[in-house]
Parts: C-alpha cells; structure tokens; sequence
C-alpha cells in the first residue's frame, strides 16, 4: 500500500512540474528605461515607462513586449515633448515592440528557484523599423514567479530616429535600454 501511495504522489508531483515548466507568464507593468545621456553631459536624458506589456512561454522559451512610446515619463517637459514629437514620434509610430526566443530556453529550470542566464534573440521595431538584436539577460524564478532583466544598446540611426544638429552633442546617438519585469503565471480562465 505505501508503494501506491509513494508512486500517486510522485506521479502527482512530476505532472504538477510539467504544467509549471507549460505555463505562460505575463504582466502589464513591466519597467523599460531608455537612456540617451551622454557620457560629460550635465542633462540626464532618460525616459521610464512602467506600462510595458510581456509575455514568456517556458515550455517554448517564446518572449514578445509591447510598449506604447507615449508611456515613458522624462524628468523635464519639454524633453518628453521632443522625444515623442521630434524623435520617436509617438503619434505615427505609437507603439514597439519585441519578439524572439530565449536560445538556451533548455537550461533554464522553472519549477526550481535560481538564477538564470539567458540569451534572447529575436527582432526589435522602434520608429517602424524591425531589426535584429540579441542581448545577455537574467531570469530569477522564485515562488512561482519569474524576474526577467536585460540591458543592451540601441542604435538610433539604425531605427531611423535622427538627432537634430542643435542637440547632437548632448543626445547619445546610441541609447542604452534597459528592461526589468516580474512576470506571474497567466490565468487561462
């Protein structure tokens, strides 16, 4: 009888393991940070946007954002203004978006909390230009949930987002983004 009993539950367990790692995880609160400060520069140019939308399939390793330009918050007024006007203009290219895979999706374990490094591919479309980036990232699985944070720099020329020569000096041309999301299972209710 404790044989039946042992063999149910590990039975129950390794399935109760199978759906964790099948799960899809999401949230609409994922932080991304766009950093064109220039290294000397007395202006912090620096847009937060805390709307970013993110989905991560574990069973496939599949990750997409979505973020609306509009959403980022500078410190001043008036750069906001520039950046959605002048620059990403917010109006005819409203939103951008990512779509890729984490290629070593195998090496991470998410029924097991750890920390994980990770390799994302796939393609970026910033100002309606798609281009392909691949970046180093980490994934933190812990309770259930899973923290996804990358860094990486973005060329602004090669999104067709041009500088003004009035501001050239004091806008990188090339901006660091940054993103960071806690991400908790989707309910499929």
């Amino acid at each position: 009888m404790n044989k039946k009993i042992f063999f149910s539950m590990a039975l129950a367990l390794l399935m109760t393991t199978v759906s964790v790692s099948a799960q899809k995880y999401f949230t609409k609160s994922g932080k991304i940070v766009f950093d064109a400060t220039t290294s000397g520069s007395p202006e912090k140019i620096e847009g937060v946007n805390r709307t970013a939308t993110a989905v991560l399939d574990t069973k496939t390793g599949a990750l997409q954002f979505a973020v609306m330009m509009k959403g980022f918050a500078f410190e001043r007024a008036l750069m906001e203004e520039h950046f959605n006007e002048n620059y990403v203009e917010s109006a005819k290219f409203p939103k951008a978006d990512f779509k890729g895979t984490i290629s070593n999706n195998g090496s991470v374990d998410y029924a097991k909390d750890g920390n994980y490094p990770v390799t994302v591919k796939g393609k970026l479309t910033i100002h309606g230009v798609t281009k392909e980036v691949e970046t180093q990232g980490k994934l933190q699985v812990q309770g259930g949930k899973i923290n996804a944070s990358a860094s990486f720099p973005v060329l602004l020329a090669d999104y067709n987002v041009s500088i003004p020569g009035l501001v050239a000096d004091k806008v990188a041309k090339t901006a660091k983004i940054e993103v960071a999301v806690a991400l908790e299972p989707l309910k499929t209710n």
